[in-house]
């Protein structure tokens, strides 16, 4: 199942650096895994923010959840998510 997912990051300033600096680093690490594995298909930075869009491949609502949840950065997000279905009139499916 695809779904796109509006991710909205919100660090505390007053987060201890050496802190903020392992979970962004576990963050990144977790992603790279999802990403060669093909659950986390694209990422899209949205520019001027500190926000992404991204594209997961996953089996179901609940691995979804299980990816979005074990996210590092998790307690810091806002998500919106938006589950996607392929479009009639897309030449690709053709």
């Amino acid at each position: 199942m695809l779904y796109a997912v509006k991710m909205d990051v919100a660090i505390p300033r007053d987060l201890d650096p050496e802190v903020r600096a392992d979970i962004v680093a576990r963050e990144k690490a977790y992603s790279h895994e999802l990403q060669r594995a093909g659950e986390w298909v694209h990422i899209w930075r949205i520019a001027g923010q500190y926000s992404n869009l991204s594209i997961f491949d996953v089996a179901d609502n609940e691995r979804l959840h299980e990816v979005l949840w074990n996210l590092p950065l998790f307690p810091f997000m806002t998500m919106e998510v938006t589950p996607l279905a392929q479009h009639p009139s897309d030449v690709a499916a053709s």
